[in-house]
């Protein structure tokens, strides 16, 4: 099977919003940096201005100029960004880039994650193993389930131009879910492993999402996705 170029890093991301991009360099698609991200972390880390940037305990950079609240938990790897806000009880459970102006919210748990700047997860959300994009939002109690019922490697399925079914297998056990630029997640929505939102699509609320969703789509219900400007 060919490339599918819908779900290469270049269409679901602007990698000039996040201080990652050097990790997604001789890559195709981006579930392919998942297993990278927390040595990406330490090389990284290690370059962070002092001036800029505080260093708390092993392998944990935090900016000078980000708010992170004293009841909140950072285990490393992990780097947060400018003016990024780590609030209450936020858990960061490691391999984590909080990008600039992102918020990571109350009893929100991060694991093995990107999060381009001004991304928000704000409300009791579970991020794992997951790349969410520019100025991404996950409405409260929404998550990405990052590992299957079967425990088998996660397939990705689309639809390709044709119309016609087709997979990818990631070779991944965890995989949670790409979320793309200026994606709006509802809340109480379950991103199921292998799923993939396309820039600028909206998810309707209580959603149970598989696969991927082109961009520029209002997913209401498996099998019911519309192009934003059809209504």
């Amino acid at each position: 099977m060919g490339e599918c170029n819908d779900l290469k890093i270049s269409e679901l991301y602007d990698l000039t919003k996040t201080i990652a991009a050097e990790l997604f360099e001789g890559k195709i698609y981006p579930w392919e940096a998942l297993p990278e991200i927390g040595a990406f972390i330490k090389k990284l880390g290690a370059t962070l201005s002092e001036d800029e940037y505080e260093k708390r305990g092993d392998d944990i950079w935090i900016s000078k100029e980000a708010n992170v609240y004293p009841t909140a938990y950072i285990n490393g790897p992990a780097i947060i960004c400018k003016g990024a806000e780590v609030r209450h009880c936020a858990f960061i459970r490691g391999n984590a880039i909080v990008g600039a102006n992102a918020v990571v919210g109350n009893s929100t748990e991060l694991k093995n994650v990107v999060l381009f700047d001004n991304v928000q997860v704000p409300h009791y959300n579970y991020v794992g193993d997951a790349i969410l994009g520019y100025k991404a939002h996950m409405g409260a109690g929404s998550i990405t389930s990052n590992v299957k019922s079967d425990k088998k490697l996660v397939i990705l399925k689309y639809e390709n131009a044709n119309g016609q079914r087709e997979c990818i297998e990631t070779g991944l056990k965890k995989f949670g879910a790409m979320i793309g630029d200026n994606v709006e997640v509802g809340c109480g929505s379950v991103l199921n492993p292998g799923t993939v939102i396309g820039r600028n699509s909206n998810i309707y609320p209580l959603s149970s999402v598989r696969g991927y969703v082109k961009a520029n789509s209002i997913y209401k219900k498996q099998g019911e996705i519309v192009g934003k400007f059809c209504e």
